[in-house]
């Protein structure tokens, strides 16, 4: 698979770092004029957890990510930070007992920028880039990526809130690169010969929890999706399966286009145990009904 590198740039830096005083005096932050350093990630820990997801479906995401020194001055001599991936963490996190189950990323799938970070005198913030290969992973695991600050230079502390990113990877059965056939008639029952007879692309099946996925339609070429969920009752073994499209897709993409939908989608095939999923629907776009087969089948 040849890998596409997006830059999905992140840059966490908290309006704690823009202004000394507004650190220092704004309620929303914990106040260091009577403590000492410490350094943090300003939007890390469990709090912001949903905004470490890796939701991106390309093969390569590249995201960034900052480390503060606060303090009660500005720090006049360098501050060197080191952080690690933390196996431990991923132990601790599934212990909670939380929806979904995490295996920590493996090493070969990831790169951080660097482990010994300095943030120069007269400064607060330096900024890491982690470049995850999300293309070599299990589409059907889920990996957590836990990143911590070690120690911080000239006796800081590492915040206990704010010490850990907890970059994480949903996985799904389904998920993953199928092949995707689309089909359209310009009428609304489906007879007759096609105007776009079985045009075949890649197409990707993205995971949004592990007992829900989305992938596109063809029609109108603009990215609404389907979504598709499940219960998962054992290895192998689903029931209570439910196809929608994005209510946010229908009512914004295409009803700016005035494309409405005439038939809700509706299985032609699904069958899991093969990974193959037919969805068929009819849309109407201001003049005509429009019949609609999408067909992603793993190769």
């Amino acid at each position: 698979m040849k890998k596409r590198l997006y830059l999905i740039t992140t840059i966490l830096i908290s309006a704690a770092v823009l202004t000394l005083s507004s650190c220092l005096k704004d309620s929303r932050y914990v106040t260091f004029a009577n403590g000492g350093t410490v350094v943090n990630f300003p939007l890390g820990g469990l709090n912001y957890f949903g905004a470490d997801a890796i939701t991106a479906s390309t093969d390569t995401v590249v995201t960034q990510f900052s480390i503060d020194v606060a303090s009660p001055t500005v720090p006049t001599t360098a501050t060197t930070v080191v952080i690690a991936v933390d196996p431990t963490i991923v132990t601790s996190y599934n212990a909670l007992g939380g929806p979904v189950t995490y295996t920590l990323m493996p090493a070969a799938d990831y790169v951080l920028s660097g482990t010994t970070i300095t943030i120069p005198a007269g400064q607060r913030t330096a900024i890491v880039t982690l470049t995850v290969y999300k293309g070599l992973l299990d589409p059907a695991q889920s990996y957590m990526l836990p990143i911590k600050i070690v120690s911080g230079s000239g006796g800081a502390i590492v915040s206990g809130n704010f010490g850990v990113h907890y970059y994480h990877v949903i996985g799904n059965d389904f998920a993953g690169l199928y092949t995707w056939t689309y089909t359209r008639w310009n009428n609304g029952t489906g007879t007759g010969a096609p105007l776009i007879n079985g045009a075949v692309n890649p197409g990707p099946v993205n995971p949004i929890t592990p007992t829900e996925i989305q992938m596109i339609t063809g029609y109108n070429n603009q990215g609404v999706r389907y979504d598709i969920t499940f219960t998962k009752t054992g290895p192998g073994a689903y029931s209570n399966w439910n196809l929608t499209f994005v209510p946010a897709d229908v009512s914004g993409i295409w009803g700016a286009a005035g494309i409405s939908v005439v038939q809700q989608p509706v299985f032609l095939v699904l069958d899991p145990a093969n990974f193959h999923f037919q969805m068929q629907y009819v849309a109407f776009n201001g003049a005509n009904d429009r019949y609609l087969i999408d067909d992603y089948k793993k190769p």
